[in-house]
């Protein structure tokens, strides 16, 4: 049997000729027009229609870190608040001298608390925040860096891991996938 042969049961049928029998035009998917000059279903931030943005890995790991060195700032600052009014009082130094260093201690102690209250509110915003958010973690991170380089030019040994921190929460969002994270659409 030949594909020309009238007789073929594999062959076109009868009064068509081969490739005429069913539609020719492209499937689009489900019957929904693609959008003109973009991915099917796509919008101008790239993701298709009904599919949320999953939060990137970088930006999770500066939410851990925020968290964990907001929360170990607060109870720093709260410990040397309180220890500064002690020290104070059992040092015996003169009433001018008591309120002076007490009032040093005790103000570097709400500094440090209130540093971590700002990494705790960056790290609680990052899932649902905006731009902002992003931006006041880079100076977070550049804050974190430089308090890292003076006490490394003390020579405190510990001071490494302040630092990496600070350039680890910088880099990370200042990452393009982090600025996509925290500009993309809200609806």
């Amino acid at each position: 049997m030949s594909f020309g042969d009238p007789n073929n049961p594999y062959g076109p049928p009868q009064g068509q000729q081969p490739g005429y029998g069913y539609p020719q035009a492209p499937q689009q998917g489900y019957g929904y027009p693609a959008a003109p000059g973009a991915p099917y279903g796509a919008y101008p931030g790239g993701m298709p229609y009904g599919v949320p943005m999953a939060m990137p890995g970088t930006v999770k790991a500066a939410r851990v870190m925020l968290w964990i060195i907001g929360i170990l700032q607060i109870i720093a600052g709260i410990a040397l608040a309180a220890m500064g009014g002690t020290f104070a009082s059992e040092a015996g130094l003169g009433s001018g001298a008591d309120a002076a260093v007490t009032g040093i201690i005790v103000g570097v102690g709400v500094l440090v608390a209130a540093f971590g209250i700002w990494g705790v509110v960056i790290a609680a915003k990052c899932a649902n925040g905006g731009n902002g958010i992003r931006i006041s973690g880079i100076v977070y991170g550049s804050l974190a860096t430089a308090g890292g380089l003076a006490n490394l030019a003390q020579g405190e040994g510990r001071s490494t891991v302040g630092l990496v921190i600070g350039i680890l929460l910088i880099v990370f969002f200042a990452k393009a996938d982090a600025a996509a994270w925290f500009k993309r659409p809200r609806y």
